[in-house]
């Protein structure tokens, strides 16, 4: 039996505090949403398996350090403003973009 887990399938699964208050955002430009109080980190890995394609290799990343002490987790908004997925909360109607260097 195998234990592959299919590229699509999201990083993260909620198994507690799922009664929180549900916010709408944009990832990628397709609709998604989180639980108020996650970071942008969690939001994203709740819809996917990585938070971004490394500039360097091209590789899937998912974060490394998860404390802001690295450069692993930068995202941007659409308008191109970084930030760090591990430690900025989501918040309502956010437009998220985990593609390196492209702002859609």
């Amino acid at each position: 039996m195998s234990h592959a887990t299919p590229h699509h399938a999201p990083q993260f699964v909620r198994l507690v505090e799922q009664d929180r208050a549900r916010i709408s955002f944009v990832l990628d430009g397709a609709p998604a949403d989180a639980l108020a109080g996650d970071t942008l980190l969690t939001a994203i890995l709740m819809q996917q398996r990585h938070v971004r394609h490394s500039e360097f290799s091209g590789k899937p990343r998912a974060g490394f350090c998860l404390i802001g002490a690295c450069q692993d987790c930068w995202v941007r908004d659409e308008s191109g403003r970084r930030m760090r997925a591990c430690s900025t909360r989501i918040e309502a109607g956010m437009r998220v973009v985990t593609h390196s260097g492209e702002a859609r």
